[in-house]
C-alpha cells in the first residue's frame, strides 16, 4: 500500500503508466480487503486512467464505497464523476 503511494505521489514515477498499472496491481489486494485508503486511490486511478467503461464502472464503485466509510478524497472524486 505504501509502495503503491509513493510510487503514485512521486512526480516523474506517477506520471508514467507502466507505473501506475504496477501502484494498481499494489492497491488490488487491499483495496478488495476493505483497505478504505487503498479503494479511494485504486477508484481514482481506475477512474481517471482506464479507457474502457467497465474498469470506470468499478472505479466508481471502489469510491463509493470509500465515500461512505468517509474518504474524503472518495467524495470528492465522485463529486467530479456524477453529476
Amino acid at each position: 500500500m505504501r509502495v503503491a503511494e509513493w510510487l503514485l505521489d512521486t512526480p516523474r514515477l506517477g506520471e508514467n503508466l507502466n507505473v501506475k498499472h504496477f501502484a494498481g496491481r499494489l492497491l488490488k489486494q487491499p483495496a478488495r480487503e476493505g483497505v478504505v485508503a487503498a479503494q479511494s486511490r485504486l477508484g481514482q486511478l481506475m477512474c481517471r486512467e482506464c479507457g474502457n467503461a467497465r474498469d470506470r464502472r468499478i472505479g466508481q464503485e471502489l469510491l463509493r464505497q470509500a465515500a461512505r466509510a468517509g474518504d474524503r478524497r472518495a467524495r470528492q472524486e465522485l463529486g467530479l464523476i456524477e453529476d
